[in-house]
């Protein structure tokens, strides 16, 4: 299949990444992206902060700056009221007010299954793009949130997570990467990426396929809620983390060491989850340091770039 193309596509459907991006001129360049989903959180409101937290995730793991966004509505008028979906809109509106972004329009259609999201334009420096393929030997990978949300709500939905818990992660999932997206531009970033439905692992697959590049994972480094690792020993397990580790197993090893549970949830899919940078190796620890002071606590470094043999992930 040919898709159509121009010189001015700067990353475009030949290289799938987070993002499209388009040069205007030659400093400026438009980041365009869009991400919708059913409901991962029962409360509307907080649902609505989510799915813009996480559309505008794209926009961030580019290098850009998210300016305009566009609503996208599927609503079941018939089981649902009204009132639910204003929850929904302002949660989004709220969270593109946090984020200095202007909602300009949407489309909506009636569906018998609920879904929201947002269509979002950004604007970069053609050369400051940040890629998923650009990795570097001697870089070190810096992750901005802590993996187990799929698992987490995966309890929830089991009615074993408690109240706290629940929102704790509900805020976690809600938090956008604005902060971090702005510090590590201060540094010397090859290649970045945000953790979403692949889980971590495959999304680092990702960035390593077509690299030349392979990669070692600490797993201890790897920031994780320490609930999702008792649920994952428990064998609370979306169907979304088995089928990330079928895709991607023929190109990961993991030491003896590394629990099954822990394994499990390296391949949890995450809903707007953190920034996973590959940064300087002689920056890494300043990165991750600014990081923190910035209250993004749960910053680490958590893994490194390796020249060769040719793409593969080890998992230590």
């Amino acid at each position: 299949m040919v898709f159509p193309t121009n010189e001015n596509v700067i990353v475009g459907l030949d290289r799938a990444d987070d993002a499209g991006v388009y040069k205007i001129s030659d400093d400026l360049a438009l980041i365009q992206t869009v991400d919708f989903f059913t409901p991962i959180v029962d409360d509307p409101y907080w649902f609505g902060q989510i799915a813009a937290a996480n559309a505008l995730s794209d926009v961030y793991a580019m290098g850009g700056i998210p300016k305009t966004a566009m609503n996208l509505v599927a609503f079941p008028v018939k089981q649902m009221e009204l009132a639910v979906l204003r929850q929904i809109i302002q949660g989004g509106i709220d969270k593109l007010a946090e984020a200095g972004v202007v909602l300009i329009g949407g489309h909506s259609i009636e569906d018998k299954e609920l879904k929201y999201g947002l269509s979002v334009t950004g604007f970069v420096h053609p050369a400051r793009v940040l890629t998923k393929r650009n990795l570097q030997p001697g870089d070190r990978l810096v992750l901005t949130k802590p993996l187990g949300t799929g698992i987490v709500n995966t309890a929830i939905k089991a009615g074993m997570a408690s109240a706290d818990l629940t929102g704790k992660v509900t805020h976690l999932m809600a938090a956008l990467n604005r902060d971090a997206a702005g510090i590590m531009s201060n540094f010397n970033v090859s290649a970045c990426t945000d953790v979403t439905g692949f889980g971590l692992l495959g999304h680092l697959a990702e960035m390593v396929c077509g690299s030349g590049m392979s990669v070692r994972v600490f797993s201890k480094q790897v920031p994780v809620i320490a609930e999702a690792l008792e649920f994952a020993a428990m064998g609370l397990i979306p169907a979304g983390a088995y089928k990330n580790r079928e895709f991607r197993e023929s190109m990961i090893d993991f030491a003896e060491m590394v629990e099954r549970s822990r394994q499990d949830v390296l391949f949890d899919p995450q809903t707007s989850g953190g920034l996973l940078i590959s940064v300087n190796g002689h920056q890494a620890g300043e990165l991750v340091a600014a990081l923190k002071d910035a209250g993004i606590g749960d910053a680490a470094q958590i893994g490194e770039i390796l020249s060769g043999p040719a793409e593969k992930i080890w998992v230590v």
